[in-house]
């Protein structure tokens, strides 16, 4: 592989600065290779999609004429959150491209790619495979001989979320942080769609204006210092409650009546639950940094529940094994069957705000029993051999229950007092990752420091 590639493929996706890194000419060499890989070659075509970074018109450009270079045509959405890009790629059975670096700073671009049927395409199902063969795309000429065709995919998303996840019941207010990103572009349709449907939603818009230069703030609500002005405004409004989206809206984080976070794990709860009065006795996928709760919640409702690495093209991968309906990840990735197997953050936004349409509480009582448990948040440590401390962290716990389905997972049962962690090794940076959760704030505490004493000893 060509070492500029080497430095922007990473496990599930390409990254990188842009043009420093990613430029035109690397995303013209990935979209010949895409096209072949991808089996549009020769009278095929892909979908292209885009959001709103200021290197993303020039990359999307590219990356079309590179697919066209291998004789195959192209659609272009245009501007695009990455899950209308999957509705796009399921709803047309074509492979596609979504450029985008989603939460990633301002100088940075990527791809995100998938087979038809929005099936994904990470390093070990296609990605190494298109990047060693770009690596002989690069510097070549290229003649786009393809056609393009422009399509407006938006009323046929809006149609598919709403068809999926309909909502009925009492008037709401929602307090919306689209963050300047894909959410700001693809928000305004949903809730219009809502209101024609007769449903009574006040909308309370913050940073809904496509900005790829993020000047409010990150669009990363992960990181919970960028939901302060969400937080402000559901309680300045007296909203029911608040939804903020990432940079390519493919995550969602909710913020309940009185400012809190709504634990992504407590949503996973609540999503699956739905999804199990509507078809009995199904499979919920949950990764391994996901709240023990979920596991419990899904077998008090006749549910199976099955535990699954991180990350998506993992979970997308398990749930078409599985036949699952839905999985969640701590990270606020939310998969459905029904949507290609893809996650949506719109379609989780739509989930919580129907549930809580149909009751008369507020959503943090709704929540309240899907929340059983006091999480620690994910820690990162830079360590210089992640095996080697793995390793020393099981010996500490030795006398404990351990697996290696991703990293390393500790768990001292379900007697009062229990716990668990989970420590595993970052896909791109020398950092490991510490998840706890424990019955009381006491118990996780000691529990987390017990094992950064370890790591970082």
């Amino acid at each position: 592989m060509h070492p500029r590639l080497e430095a922007v493929v990473k496990a599930y996706d390409v990254r990188g600065r842009s043009p420093e890194q990613l430029d035109a000419s690397l995303a013209r060499a990935l979209g010949a290779a895409f096209a072949d890989e991808a089996g549009v070659a020769e009278g095929g075509q892909a979908v292209v999609g885009r959001d709103m970074r200021t290197s993303s018109p020039e990359i999307a450009a590219a990356i079309s004429e590179g697919i066209r270079s291998r004789g195959a045509g192209v659609i272009d959405i245009g501007l695009a959150s990455t899950d209308l890009l999957y509705c796009a790629s399921g709803v047309l059975d074509l492979p596609g491209v979504m450029v985008t670096a989603s939460h990633n700073p301002p100088g940075d671009n990527g791809l995100k790619l998938c087979r038809a049927g929005a099936r994904p395409i990470g390093i070990d199902t296609g990605l190494r495979t298109i990047a060693e063969a770009a690596s002989g795309f690069l510097d070549q000429p290229v003649e786009p001989i393809g056609p393009v065709d422009t399509l407006d995919f938006l009323p046929t998303y809006v149609e598919t979320l709403l068809r999926i996840a309909p909502v009925k019941g009492r008037p709401l207010k929602v307090a919306i942080d689209a963050g300047n990103g894909m959410a700001g572009h693809t928000v305004p349709p949903v809730f219009e769609a809502l209101r024609e449907a007769g449903n009574e939603i006040d909308v309370v818009p913050l940073y809904l204006e496509l900005d790829g230069t993020f000047p409010n703030h990150e669009a990363n609500p992960l990181d919970h210092s960028t939901l302060v002005d969400l937080q402000a405004a559901v309680i300045e409004n007296g909203a029911d409650l608040g939804l903020a989206f990432d940079g390519d809206a493919d995550r969602c984080f909710v913020i309940d009546e009185l400012g809190d976070v709504v634990e992504p794990s407590a949503i996973t709860g609540l999503i699956a639950t739905r999804a199990l009065a509507d078809e009995p006795g199904a499979t919920i996928l949950y990764n391994v940094i996901t709240s023990k709760a979920v596991p419990e919640i899904v077998g008090e409702r006749g549910g199976n529940a099955v535990r699954t690495p991180v990350g998506h093209s993992l979970i997308k991968a398990e749930m078409a094994r599985t036949g699952a309906v839905f999985g969640g990840e701590h990270s606020g990735h939310f998969y459905f069957r029904d949507f290609y197997l893809a996650d949506s953050g719109m379609l989780a936004a739509l989930h919580v705000m129907g549930a809580l349409a149909e009751q008369d509480g507020s959503l943090s009582a709704l929540m309240a029993e899907f929340s059983r448990y006091v999480a620690s948040g994910e820690i990162n440590s830079r360590v210089d051999d992640l095996p080697a401390v793995i390793d020393r962290v099981a010996e500490a716990f030795v006398d404990q229950e351990q697996d290696r389905l991703d990293g390393l997972t500790v768990d001292s049962g379900s007697e009062p007092g229990a716990w668990w962690f989970n420590v595993r090794p970052s896909n791109t940076e020398p950092l490991l990752r510490l998840n706890v959760e424990g019955a009381d704030l006491e118990t996780t505490e000691r529990i987390r420091d017990e094992v950064l004493a370890i790591i970082r000893g």
